[in-house]
């Protein structure tokens, strides 16, 4: 089963770094609110670069002068069960804290995490 990971990442600005894994990366999203945590929230999700799979397990501090500079903590980790992958991606975490079924919707301006059950 594939994994996910939620990083805190306390950086210019506190945001949570969403990483799902698939197709041999980690695909990345910066959540700048938090992951919404009850159904029917909706957060602004940005897409970012794509990061190696063992970054998975990552908590730390990025130096100063470095791209991401600041402290990197797991917010949450688990599996996940892909539901459906198009202009949305329909996925069922089931990690501690992230759990249940969400969905990244692609917008004209970026993509939406929402908590659907």
């Amino acid at each position: 089963m594939p994994r996910f990971v939620v990083q805190e990442h306390h950086a210019r600005r506190l945001h949570w770094d969403l990483r799902l894994e698939m197709d041999g990366v980690l695909k990345s999203w910066a959540v700048p609110k938090g992951i919404p945590e009850k159904k029917g929230l909706k957060r602004l999700a940005i897409q970012t670069e794509d990061h190696d799979l063992s970054y998975i397990d990552f908590e730390g501090t990025i130096p100063e002068g470095m791209y991401g500079a600041g402290e990197v903590k797991i917010w949450d980790s688990g599996e996940y069960e892909l539901m459906e992958r198009n202009d949305k991606i329909k996925f069922l975490a089931k990690g501690r804290r992230m759990n249940g079924e969400y969905v990244l919707l692609r917008t004209r301006v970026g993509w939406l995490l929402m908590k659907v059950s």
